[in-house]
């Protein structure tokens, strides 16, 4: 275990595999099952540091990729890291890059070496080795870096598959070789194999072996079935360390963070909250209010009557549907109140996990979001079965 990490469990549910744990970085204590919002180019789009703060958040993300496109390494290096760069005191996550893969898929090519991108920016041609987002992120200072793995999109099979497997584990080899800040940044491996449950294995044997402080499960969460997502990751949890942070990729939608919080993963991202409230997307413990709609338009209660984020406390739906094709501002306040619901949700788990109510608490959230049982997704019933959670 790394120096700079360490990860105490504080509860574990009797029934699933859903735990509480409270993971030590440089900026500070996390509280996990935590849910990390995405700032992609160090920032929070229509939130200030201050603000995101404020809202309990103690882990976010920046984007490897597009910090070093732009600004670039070495300015924000000038600025001594990416925390003092965008003036946040917590903790912060960078990804590898690698999700450009797949997200600028007709910009990039993948060899050995690395990854071939053509910047959307201004048509030059990059090169992305394990060793150069290293490099990246070491300028960066971020307090969790992650591997450079080969990405593909989850709904491919074939040969492509394996081969992306097997070089992710190679590349993570000379990322751990390139990483020459150790004791200051904990390197992630990211588990890969697609659908595939003995390539999933494969990787598992294989990354585990390397002593890395935490492990992120990969490629998915990117259109797949759910009944094939929801395998991967149970068969991920079993197989990883318990003495180490498991990080599940780009999930962000209320059921899957407490469906997979059951299956055992400690930390989340996604650009769900924030992305869904730049179109109007209140998030609600009943699924979502989209207030760009008439409806809102005389509707003068706060978007959730139980929520105290700074947006329910003073703005209502009519002001919101007003503002919303006229300000930006709109866009600013329903994202305050989506992270607020993510932080919220988070800590409602922690709290049930910590006094053995888990399962009920699963219970009361489906009932809150679906109705009925009849309406609740199927492939959420057989994920949370399979760890002894019964909602029928």
């Amino acid at each position: 275990m790394s120096a700079t990490l360490s990860l105490r469990v504080v509860a574990e549910c009797k029934q699933s595999k859903a735990r509480v744990c409270e993971l030590r970085l440089p900026h500070g204590l996390v509280d996990c099952p935590v849910f990390m919002p995405v700032g992609t180019q160090g920032t929070m789009k229509g939130l200030t540091a201050l603000q995101l703060d404020a809202l309990g958040c103690r882990l976010c993300l920046g984007n490897t990729y597009h910090l070093g496109m732009r600004p670039g390494p070495e300015l924000i290096k000038k600025a001594n890291g990416l925390h003092s760069f965008m003036n946040w005191p917590r903790n912060l996550l960078t990804d590898s890059g690698g999700f450009q893969m797949v997200s600028l898929v007709e910009f990039s090519k993948v060899t050995e070496e690395g990854v071939h991108f053509c910047s959307p920016y201004d048509g030059k041609q990059i090169l992305l080795t394990p060793e150069k987002s290293i490099e990246i992120q070491n300028a960066l200072g971020s307090d969790i870096i992650m591997q450079l793995d080969d990405v593909i999109s989850s709904t491919l099979g074939g040969p492509r598959v394996e081969d992306a497997m097997l070089r992710s584990v190679r590349w993570l080899d000379r990322c751990i070789a390139a990483h020459s800040k150790p004791n200051q940044q904990n390197l992630f491996a990211i588990i890969q194999g697609g659908l595939d449950p003995i390539l999933r294995n494969k990787c598992l044997e294989e990354m585990t072996k390397r002593d890395v402080p935490g492990f992120a499960i990969g490629g998915l969460s990117g259109g797949e079935a759910k009944d094939h997502f929801w395998r991967m990751v149970a068969l991920s949890t079993k197989h990883l360390p318990k003495n180490k942070p498991r990080y599940l990729m780009g999930v962000g939608y209320a059921t899957d963070l407490v469906v997979c919080v059951a299956l055992g993963c400690d930390m989340f991202d996604c650009v769900y909250p924030t992305r869904t409230a730049r179109f109007g997307s209140a998030l609600v413990p009943w699924g979502s209010l989209q207030l760009k709609n008439k409806q809102y338009a005389k509707d003068f209660r706060p978007i959730d009557e139980n929520c105290t984020c700074p947006t329910c406390q003073r703005y209502s739906r009519a002001f919101l549907n007003a503002l919303y094709p006229i300000d930006s501002a709109a866009k600013h306040h329903i994202t305050i109140h989506n992270i607020a619901y993510q932080m919220n949700l988070m800590h409602s788990i922690r709290e049930s996990i910590t006094e053995q109510k888990f399962p009920q608490f699963v219970q009361n959230f489906m009932k809150t979001m679906y109705g009925n049982s009849s309406s609740y997704p199927q492939w959420a019933m057989e994920a949370l079965a399979s760890v002894e959670i019964n909602l029928e």
